[in-house]
């Protein structure tokens, strides 16, 4: 059963408590800003290069992303060094993805954010799913038939790189707007 202490007022445990209480919201009127203001986005053309940045990423791991899904398309067992690369290409699109949903964009921006975190999740879905199909210790015949088809990203990664051209295409249009905070 707890033991509920009753402070009688100027005891000293009374004082001591008042005291504290005092000294530390003393303390945070000091600390802690009056005025709690948002902190302003980035400029547009600086939003623009960040996420243009992040898709040249993207894009330039689309070559060995594409090598593993093929490779998990061939008529032979996977080897491990294959499954292991495929594996690691999900991360890198998983990180990826993280990367863009922490980019604060606005408008035009967001949206073009948006566009490449679906591609990017495409991407990363894609091989998760060449990797189940290439590592299924018995594969029935609808799996194998569909795992037989892979031969790569396909048309999503080529709309990624163009989403990334156009991306870059704006942020070097972009005037230089500098810091607006």
């Amino acid at each position: 059963m707890p033991v509920h202490v009753i402070q009688q007022p100027g005891s000293r445990l009374a004082l001591a408590t008042h005291d504290l209480l005092h000294r530390t919201a003393r303390a945070l009127r000091h600390w802690w800003p009056a005025v709690q203001t948002t902190p302003m986005p980035p400029a547009r053309s600086e939003q623009l290069r960040t996420l243009a940045d992040v898709l040249d990423v993207a894009v330039a791991a689309q070559r060995q992303a594409d090598q593993v899904v093929a490779a998990c398309g061939e008529p032979e067992r996977v080897s491990g060094a294959v499954a292991k690369a495929c594996g690691e290409q999900v991360v890198v699109y998983h990180r990826l993805r993280g990367m863009l949903g922490a980019l604060p964009a606005d408008g035009d921006v967001a949206e073009a954010r948006e566009r490449a975190a679906r591609l990017l999740s495409y991407h990363q879905w894609m091989l998760h799913q060449s990797l189940v199909f290439a590592c299924t210790a018995n594969p029935d015949s609808r799996v194998e038939a569909a795992r037989l088809t892979l031969n790569g990203l396909g048309a999503p990664a080529d709309a990624l790189r163009e989403l990334r051209d156009q991306v870059r295409t704006a942020a070097d249009a972009a005037p230089d707007e500098g810091n607006r905070s």
